[in-house]
């Protein structure tokens, strides 16, 4: 069977009746047995799917198929879906079964989606290269030596070995989009508030969104368009109508010149690769030849944005992840002798070194005579941060930068020092802080071989325009 890059032409052949959907499903089973060494799914719902494939199918046959029907999609190893197995990877919810599906999912499944299993991550989405997993790292399919990225790494290298169509995916401060660009695919974070967060583990709250990683600007904007909008049960998700993203990036028209922003900083950071930067230059160059303006603007909040977005989201850690107590569900020590030593050890033999590393520094901060020291100087600097980022946006339609400061490093390459790793989202975490959409487009690969990422923010509640326009990016 061929690999299609988009899902209008796989839904011809679907309507043609050249393709049905249980060979689809057969094609992905056995896509993910040929390339399980890559460790990018942690369970696979075959039988499961093979049946919702059959039903599917005969939706199609009758004309009464939803938007997704014949997409096959992984979930991030976050997102709760009813009956299934979800450990966030991480050991201390082993044995956990959902009780109730995401709000995500439930609006995939109603469009006729299939979910052909759960995508190795990050443990409690904590990490920049999928190396924090309780279940081992997730390989790069371009070279299996390389990291996929993360947090989300099982999501975008499913989507890059073709072993579903597409995934949906968390991002809190650049989850999506820094795998993304590492395994060469496209991924949105979207608006804050844009996309419901209900049935997703929670991180840190006021960051964390779902997003979908595919092969082509025009199946995100059609999975954005299923997901997104308010939910009753999540009380921060947004009721500004959603648009239909898809309709509008199909028929765009490129020919519009816009305004755009490029942070000058980041092509000058300290440990920028020297390639990316050559890239990202090249692209601001092609933008001007296609008519467009191009100018750089100065960030001078660049050097906090890793600090902030740090002591805020461990900060909301070390409460969200209370819950995981040893009592409630999940794992429990066989050691303990009380309450306490539940709490205890259960806690320190579930958690892995980072996901416990965030839980201290957030306690830290958050503790008397630090507050004002390091939390609310945190969250005045983001203030200045969304402020300083909505003013170019003002002047600007977009902004770009590279979305990684390093093409995929080798697995177990990660420095003893954490601060060197959560450099690696320096350039994502501003548009999470700012809690403005952003995706990450392929931008090539280097001499290596290794795919790179451009990055582009957009204003708030306006993916329809930052998604058409990143369809014109990509003809350039």
């Amino acid at each position: 069977m061929k690999s299609y890059t988009t899902f209008s032409d796989l839904q011809q052949d679907l309507n043609a009746g050249t393709v049905r959907v249980e060979d689809l499903v057969n094609y992905y089973l056995g896509r993910i047995e040929e390339y399980k060494r890559l460790n990018a799914f942690l369970e696979v719902f075959a039988d499961e799917a093979l049946a919702k494939a059959a039903e599917i199918q005969a939706k199609i046959d009758n004309g009464t198929a939803g938007k997704l029907a014949g997409m096959i999609i992984g979930l991030k190893d976050n997102i709760s879906f009813k009956g299934h197995k979800m450990s966030a990877s991480s050991k201390i919810l082993d044995g956990y079964e959902a009780v109730y599906s995401a709000t995500v999912v439930e609006r995939i499944l109603q469009e006729d989606a299939i979910i052909i299993g759960r995508l190795n991550c990050d443990e409690f989405a904590m990490g920049a290269s999928n190396e924090t997993s309780y279940f081992g790292p997730v390989k790069n399919y371009i070279d299996e030596t390389k990291v996929s990225g993360g947090s989300s790494g099982g999501s975008a290298v499913a989507v890059q070995a073709d072993l579903c169509f597409a995934s949906l995916a968390s991002d809190t401060g650049g989850s999506i989009r820094q795998p993304a660009a590492f395994c060469g695919v496209f991924g949105l974070k979207p608006t804050y508030a844009r996309v419901s967060r209900y049935g997703v583990v929670a991180y840190a709250s006021s960051f964390d969104q779902v997003g979908p990683i595919a092969k082509s600007v025009e199946d995100v904007a059609l999975l954005l368009e299923v997901i997104a909008g308010r939910d009753a049960h999540d009380g921060t998700s947004s009721s500004v109508p959603v648009p239909s993203y898809a309709s509008i990036v199909a028929n765009y028209n490129c020919s519009d010149k816009k305004r755009i922003a490029y942070i000058e900083e980041t092509l000058h950071a300290e440990g920028l690769d020297p390639e990316i930067k050559a890239n990202t230059l090249a692209q601001i160059e092609n933008l001007k030849k296609e008519g467009h303006t191009v100018e750089p603007v100065s960030f001078e909040y660049l050097d906090y944005v890793v600090a902030a977005y740090y002591i805020l989201t461990t900060a909301e850690a070390s409460s969200n992840l209370a819950r995981y107590d040893g009592v409630h569900y999940g794992y429990r020590s066989d050691q303990s002798a009380d309450l306490i030593s539940t709490y205890k050890k259960s806690r320190s033999e579930g958690f892995g070194d980072e996901v416990k590393r965030r839980i201290m520094l957030g306690t830290f901060v958050l503790s008397a005579g630090y507050y004002d020291a390091y939390y609310s100087k945190a969250q005045k600097a983001r203030r200045l941060i969304k402020e300083k980022m909505d003013h170019i946006l003002e002047d600007y339609d977009f902004i770009i930068t590279p979305t990684t400061p390093a093409p995929a490093f080798n697995i177990g390459e990660e420095p003893s020092d954490p601060m060197v790793m959560y450099l690696a989202d320096i350039f994502t975490v501003g548009a999470s802080l700012a809690g403005l959409p952003a995706i990450s487009l392929p931008s090539g690969n280097n001499q290596a071989g290794l795919p790179l990422g451009l990055q582009v923010i957009g204003r708030r509640y306006k993916e329809e325009d930052l998604l058409a326009f990143s369809k014109c990016i990509q003809k350039i």
